[in-house]
């Protein structure tokens, strides 16, 4: 274990001082590893609508609970009435930021956008999500759907933060919203500030104003934050955790459905046979790598894409058997000569890609490729930007890519799973094909039955655990900090909500 704990102390922060009073209580500024991508970032394009919606500027018609329930948001209710038609209603007397009135027509308005190829609102990801055919109105409170397909997952897709509902912008609504907070201005990559909406339906908001300034290293927000230049940190460096509440702060932390996990190059290099791919995952301790990355702040070593014991987990256990490693290597046709693995005369050489946003990722792509090489295998480890890293991956330039999803965004287990391992599927990384997987899919998004989709997401699990085109490592439970007396917050499992009317400094 001694290569854990100095690659985990390596990584941990000894920072000894103690907080600043920070000043105003009007304002809220938060740290997060990312920054907004335009100066008026619309809502429904890329992943924009994560920021606007965990800053109380925009809402959608569904929502998910803290238990990952689905609940009418601005609908009050939402009915199937037909195997390709649902039925929403909206809440009575809702307003945009510009006092104008929320209509079914406005509802269409938002949304039809994003199945256009030819708008700016465009948006693949949750188009291919909703799968609708048309939308239409039967008065000025009843939107009706129409899905191409039966779509079991279209409920909980209208949830997606990117489906938000927005009014006619103007100069000064340049995001129209309906949350208790109003958008006022962004600074790409670094700002993100939105202001009280005095008139939101719910009650008064507990901040004049919102600021999200963005911090790609965790360490740097951390110095921030014991400075007083911010008053709360999203995804707070685990290994300082217990220290950081030593000082005054107040911590929150819950489990969350993000997981880390490897996307594996299934095309190309020694990973794309499927034995060695069985070798890497069992050479991996992620008892150890919980151990020493997450310092006791939360986590489970993951056998599966979803945490066990809840909404659609398999029940297969994470299993550590590098003597079992061994044998799959020689049955890939590997030779181990001086205690290094060689096929076809040459060594067994995989590259890890990773990203360091989150504070987790470097050590524990670091800790698995000691692992690797602890039985044989050549490792190495690249550090840089998420997308550069995607970029190489899908290029065929590394052999594992480490990364950290919410595994159930929307509270379904149908659309993350299309995007990751569907042939087509737009962050198939890996470039991993299997027509049996497609065909699970299929019938696990056109299958309304509970009982028998959770069959389906069973056996899609199953191919995940045999042919290994991810490898789940751990599920994380997400670290905050914030000066004391934040109340009104907690961490949701989805991490796509923050800040509600209520969320304010305790007096």
């Amino acid at each position: 274990m001694s290569i854990l704990i100095r690659i985990a102390a390596a990584a941990s922060i000894a920072i000894g001082m103690t907080l600043p009073v920070a000043a105003q209580d009007d304002t809220l500024t938060i740290s997060v590893t990312f920054g907004p991508t335009a100066e008026v970032p619309d809502p429904r394009v890329g992943y924009n609508g994560w920021m606007s919606n965990q800053t109380g500027v925009t809402e959608t018609l569904m929502g998910i609970d803290y238990d990952l329930n689905l609940y009418p948001r601005l609908a009050e209710s939402i009915e199937q009435t037909a195997p390709t038609t649902w039925r929403v209603t909206l809440r009575e007397d809702l307003t945009f930021h510009d006092g104008s009135p929320v209509t079914a027509q406005a509802v269409i308005d938002a949304i039809a956008p994003i199945s256009d190829e030819n708008d700016p609102a465009f948006n693949k990801r949750i188009a291919g999500v909703l799968d609708l055919a048309g939308i239409s109105t039967d008065g000025d409170r009843i939107v009706i759907f129409e899905t191409n397909t039966p779509n079991a997952a279209f409920q909980w897709g209208l949830s997606d933060p990117g489906v938000a509902i927005l009014g006619v912008p103007s100069d000064d609504f340049s995001i129209n919203a309906t949350g208790p907070y109003i958008f006022r201005e962004a600074v790409p990559e670094q700002l993100y500030r939105a202001e009280a909406n005095a008139d939101y339906r719910l009650g008064e908001p507990g901040f004049d104003e919102i600021r999200v300034v963005a911090s790609p290293d965790p360490a740097t927000a951390a110095l921030a934050f014991e400075a007083g230049d911010v008053d709360m940190v999203i995804n707070y460096p685990e290994t300082d955790f217990d220290r950081i509440q030593e000082t005054g702060a107040q911590g929150f932390t819950a489990p969350t459905a993000r997981l880390y996990f490897y996307s594996m190059n299934t095309t190309s290099g020694p990973l794309a046979n499927p034995l060695i791919r069985q070798a890497v995952s069992l050479a991996i301790d992620r008892d150890g790598i919980v151990e020493a990355v997450l310092s006791g702040v939360g986590g489970v070593p993951a056998g599966t894409i979803y945490p066990a014991g809840k909404s659609w987990a398999s029940n297969i256990v994470p299993t550590y058997d590098p003597v079992r490693a061994g044998e799959l290597l020689v049955e890939a046709g590997a030779v181990k000569e001086g205690g290094v693995w060689t096929l076809d005369g040459a060594p067994i050489e995989i590259e890890i890609l990773t990203y360091s946003s989150r504070a987790a990722l470097p050590p524990t792509a670091e800790i698995t490729q000691a692992f690797l090489q602890q039985i044989g295998l050549t490792a190495t480890v690249s550090v840089g930007e998420y997308g550069a890293s995607n970029d190489a991956m899908l290029a065929g330039d590394g052999d594992m890519f480490l990364q950290a999803w919410v595994m159930l965004p929307q509270g379904d287990p149908g659309s993350i799973l299309g995007f990751l391992l569907a042939s087509d599927g737009g962050s198939n990384a890996g470039r991993y094909a299997n027509p049996a997987l497609d065909d699970l899919l299929v019938k696990g998004r056109t299958t309304f039955e509970r009982a028998e989709r959770e069959v389906i997401y069973d056996q899609v699990q199953q191919i995940i655990a045999t042919d290994v085109p991810l490898i789940p490592v751990f599920h994380v439970s997400q670290a905050v900090v914030a000066r004391a007396g934040l109340t009104g917050y907690q961490v949701h499992p989805t991490e796509t909500y923050w800040i509600t009317h209520e969320t304010r400094f305790s007096e």
